[in-house]
């Protein structure tokens, strides 16, 4: 595949200004990191740090013939999947009494940005047990917060001292 590679990643690292690296991995046969190089453009920096268990909400950009608006969608990370610019993410909500999941391309231009409401505290990386659950059973501990301000005092609990 190295030098029958398709014109589209020569445009695409001409347009991103990465030719000279992309020229050479081609040359090289090394067809990956070209494909790396050029999902690493399109990567989110803002992202905040979340995982299962976690109620995110997602603004997502919709396109509806010429308009284009956001949609919140707001629910419980089921699982992250994938890694780099393929990197997923499965959100459940309940609507209506009915469980509704949607996967969300992280990296996707259409995510406008990932808000997380709480840390939820539990001790799978894949939470689809939570599909067959409602009601009491179907919640999620949050997690504990702490205080992230480096200036914020911390309340220590105070020691009585006993002298003799």
């Amino acid at each position: 595949m190295g030098l029958n590679a398709p014109f589209f990643y020569f445009k695409v690292a001409r347009e991103n200004k990465i030719s000279n690296f992309a020229s050479q991995s081609i040359k090289n046969k090394n067809m990956q990191s070209v494909i790396d190089l050029i999902h690493s453009t399109f990567y989110k920096k803002d992202l905040p740090e979340f995982g299962a268990g976690d109620t995110v909400n997602v603004h997502f950009k919709i396109i509806e013939g010429n308009k284009e608006r956001i949609q919140q969608y707001q629910g419980t990370v089921i699982q992250r999947r994938g890694k780099g610019g393929t990197e997923m993410v499965t959100v459940r909500k309940m609507s209506n009494g009915v469980g509704v999941e949607r996967v969300f391309p992280i990296h996707s231009p259409f995510v406008e940005k990932v808000e997380v409401v709480k840390k939820g505290k539990v001790r799978r990386a894949r939470i689809y047990y939570m599909r067959g659950r409602s009601g009491k059973s179907a919640r999620i501990k949050e997690q504990a917060q702490v205080p992230t301000d480096k200036g914020a005092k911390v309340a220590t609990p105070k020691v009585a001292t006993v002298s003799p």
